[in-house]
């Protein structure tokens, strides 16, 4: 049964913007403390689906709550000639420090947490697990460009043998379907929408992306964003509010794409986004030179058609997605310490 869990790395986008008394910003990022020395940041990213699937007359619900913890550390800055302009190129390192999973299908349960030694819960799927069990501790190096825009992105053959070890139908899939583009989605869940130029509250723009995860198909993205005003109280009333608006269209890929695999979607499938329930936000804190929290959120809805052994399934899909972002200064798994309470005062010394 074809899933759309792949589409998920597809909605991890973020905007940096800030707000200056009216006046045009340029956008930064900032990879270095004062002193000029590099400087690592964390990601907790948090993905919650719910699917209503309906097959042949049958309703398959489908929910999956995933959480994945990233460390991202700059290795090198340098300078380059692009053109008549002169770009600054990083080259960060991106591990998957940990993930939490679960995935509940028609009431068939599939958890996995790996914070925890236990990792029972995998229900009649322990190959699952087993695969997310791969995903822990796995590194890749990004190239950022102009703009922050990703690249290229190295680790993929090391990525595919790890996860792909010791069953050659999922080592199939994965080399067809981690493409390029998908594994610079992966990489790339803030810096890739960084405004091309400076902006000013009100200021409304777009961003355009294509996703092709070859025999899976092909996901056109716009971003449209609006400089809005910033919230008046609470924790965020100091970072810069951007509201966001998600369209989405899937193409099913060609005919020949699905070759290999056990399933394949066929030609005519598709899968719109409702803008109703595809808004989200963004805050970007200017201090930190950083998105520090941001909530992405993507309804789909549309017919696919399936192809197994030969014959064709009909497949209604509503899928409701949202993604929530939050960075910081220390990761997000480190062990947190509870402060000792002050001591109590010494009691005067009593006078014989």
């Amino acid at each position: 049964m074809f899933r759309t869990r792949f589409v998920a790395a597809a909605f991890c986008a973020a905007a940096l913007c800030a707000i200056a008394g009216g006046q045009d910003r340029a956008f930064t990022m900032t990879f270095k403390d004062k002193d000029g020395k590099y400087v690592p940041f964390y990601t907790e990213m948090t993905t919650q689906v719910v699917q209503q699937i309906k097959v042949q007359g049958q309703d398959l619900p489908q929910r999956q709550k995933s959480t994945f913890y990233y460390a991202w550390t700059p290795v090198k800055d340098e300078k380059v000639k692009e053109g008549a302009e002169e770009v600054t190129k990083w080259t960060v390192k991106q591990k998957i420090e940990g993930l939490k999973m679960e995935i509940d299908i028609s009431g068939n349960p599939i958890n996995y947490d790996s914070t925890k030694a236990d990792t029972t819960g995998a229900g009649g799927n322990p190959g699952l697990v087993e695969f997310f069990k791969g995903l822990k501790d796995s590194e890749f190096t990004a190239t950022l460009g102009k703009n922050y825009k990703v690249e290229k992105v190295d680790g993929k053959d090391a990525f595919i043998a790890k996860l792909g070890a010791g069953s050659q139908q999922m080592d199939n899939l994965l080399k067809r379907v981690m493409t390029d583009d998908a594994l610079k989605e992966m990489t790339d869940p803030t810096f890739k929408l960084f405004p091309d130029a400076p902006k000013k509250k009100g200021d409304k723009w777009e961003k355009k992306s294509t996703l092709n995860l070859g025999p899976i198909g092909t996901y056109d993205l716009v971003y449209k964003f609006t400089y809005a005003e910033p919230d008046k109280e609470g924790a965020k009333k100091d970072w810069d509010k951007i509201e966001v608006e998600t369209t989405v269209n899937y193409t099913a890929p060609a005919a020949a794409a699905g070759d290999g695999l056990l399933f394949r979607i066929k030609e005519g499938s598709k899968l719109t986004s409702d803008a109703a329930g595809s808004k989200g936000v963004l805050y970007y804190n200017a201090a930190k030179g950083r998105i520090e929290e941001a909530t992405i959120k993507i309804k789909l809805k549309g017919d696919l058609t399936v192809v197994i052994g030969g014959t064709d399934t009909k497949v209604e899909l509503t899928q409701e997605q949202e993604t929530t972002i939050k960075n910081a200064d220390a990761s997000f798994l480190a062990p947190k310490t509870t402060p000792m309470p002050p001591m109590p005062p010494m009691p005067p010394e009593k006078k014989p």
